[in-house]
């Protein structure tokens, strides 16, 4: 991991001196802080872990949109990433690569945040903050990994290529551990967090209680832990209630933050926006259009989602489109584009929890119902005749509930599906209609710089 392990830094407090040849063996580089000196108090460790905070981002939103049937790829795009919706991405395409070295970075600054704290003492309410901050860092670190897993494991199976799960910044060579390991360690992680957090620490932009449930509940899912996948769902369905129809659509204007669970706040013109990926408002450029395989599902009269995740602009006219991904298009005058990063939603662990009980036991339809009753005006309930049948409307639910919050692909590799798009979709993507599991693709691939360097990592199949 290049950035990781072959770049020393300190996150928080790095200061870069000019550079300045030694004299003396033994003389201390000028270009990082000592860790003994870069942590010193509750603040600095604050800094440390705001550090890490900083690198989670819109990167998982913008890849599932990219290479899965969410968007497709409008002809007045001319800046986009190509390679990526029409999967032809190898290991040197940073569309698909970047966020492992993203990923990997912020997880050494959590670990040389730890790496500070744990050489410090703390008295009275400072005790108490560390014990919460050191919680936060465990459930990023956990967080961090398993996003890696997402993205870059050769399946979501036991013996499957996973990551290095890292627990220290040692330069080394790590191997790629297998699916279940990392899947025991980011657990053993949050299960240590979630001791750590006092229930009644609630500021959304940062790791709670509440947001460590919500991270256990999509492990679970992932490792097919049914169980699990219920307890923790319901842990935040009880502690989160869905927005109402009259809140929903505020939710993606930032106008409030009903159910959202833990979110990236977005205040400056320097901070990313998620919105851009999708609409350049800078010369109103549509980079990636919603699919009309993914608006061909909704109730387009009744579903209150379709107007607050798509818009509609009949002013755009000849090779323009004429819609909009419209779930981050709010912010400011100044700064368009500009909303907060929703990472967990209570839609979501409805969505867990159906799943969980349709491949275990309990009440699946009901908790599908009771999603759908909340989006769509004039539902009635459904039943279904079988098993398969219900579990094909969760995934169709959660295609729907789900759009442009960077799921769509994970969710079919789960399933071992294949991608498919409508030929209208794909009208840009050079043939790219068709992505089966057994293509090189399906999975992204370790960077390339990751394999020239890491003498101990393997290459996902196929590339």
């Amino acid at each position: 991991m290049q950035k990781t392990f072959y770049i020393k830094y300190i996150v928080a407090l790095l200061t870069v001196a000019a550079v300045v040849s030694c004299t003396k063996l033994d003389q201390k580089p000028y270009d990082v802080i000592d860790p003994d000196k870069a942590f010193r108090n509750i603040n600095d460790i604050n800094m440390g872990l705001i550090g890490a905070y900083n690198l989670a981002d819109y990167g998982q939103i913008s890849l599932n949109s990219t290479v899965s049937d969410e968007a497709m790829y409008p002809t007045e795009n001319t800046v986009g990433n190509s390679d990526a919706f029409r999967w032809l991405y190898t290991a040197s395409n940073g569309s698909v690569t970047s966020f492992y070295g993203n990923n990997y970075t912020a997880i050494d600054r959590v670990n040389r945040t730890l790496a500070g704290l744990s050489a410090l003492t703390f008295t009275g309410a400072d005790a108490a903050t560390a014990d919460r901050y050191k919680g936060e860092l465990l459930a990023l670190r956990a967080y961090f990994h398993f996003e890696l897993l997402r993205a870059y494991a050769s399946g979501y199976y036991t013996d499957s290529l996973g990551v290095p799960y890292m627990k220290s910044s040692v330069i080394g060579y790590p191997a790629r551990d297998k699916f279940a390991k990392v899947i025991a360690d980011t657990k053993a992680d949050l299960v240590a967090a979630k001791a750590l957090i006092p229930a009644s620490f609630n500021d959304k932009t940062r790791v709670t209680k509440l947001t460590v449930s919500a991270m256990q509940a999509r492990v679970a899912l992932y490792e097919r832990n049914w169980s699990d996948a219920i307890t923790f769902s319901t842990e935040v369905i009880n502690g989160m209630p869905l927005a109402t129809k009259t809140q929903f659509p505020g939710i993606w204007t930032d106008a409030n933050d009903n159910e959202v669970i833990w979110k990236l706040k977005r205040v400056g013109t320097t901070d990313s926006r998620v919105g851009d990926f999708y609409y350049r408002q800078t010369g109103g450029i549509v980079l990636y259009a919603p699919a009309l395989k993914l608006m061909n599902t909704f109730d387009k009269t009744n579903d209150i989602r379709y107007n607050a995740y798509i818009k509609y602009d009949p002013t755009r006219t000849g090779t323009k489109s004429q819609y909009l991904v419209n779930k981050y298009i709010g912010g400011t005058s100044t700064a368009p584009g500009l909303t907060d990063i929703k990472m967990f939603r209570t839609g979501e662990m409805y969505l867990i929890r159906a799943e969980a009980e349709a491949e275990s036991t309990g009440d699946a339809a009901g908790d599908l119902n009771a999603l759908r009753a909340a989006r769509i005006n004039g539902y009635t309930n459904q039943s279904f005749g079988n098993k398969q049948d219900l579990i094909d409307a969760i995934m169709n639910e959660r295609y729907k509930e789900l759009a442009f919050e960077g799921h769509r692909f994970y969710d079919l590799k789960r399933r071992r599906l294949s991608v498919e798009r409508l030929a209208a979709d794909a009208v840009n993507a050079s043939g790219a209609v068709t992505l089966l599991p057994t293509q090189a693709q399906y999975c992204f691939p370790i960077p390339a710089t990751e394999m020239q360097i890491n003498k101990n990592t393997i290459q996902n199949p196929f590339y």
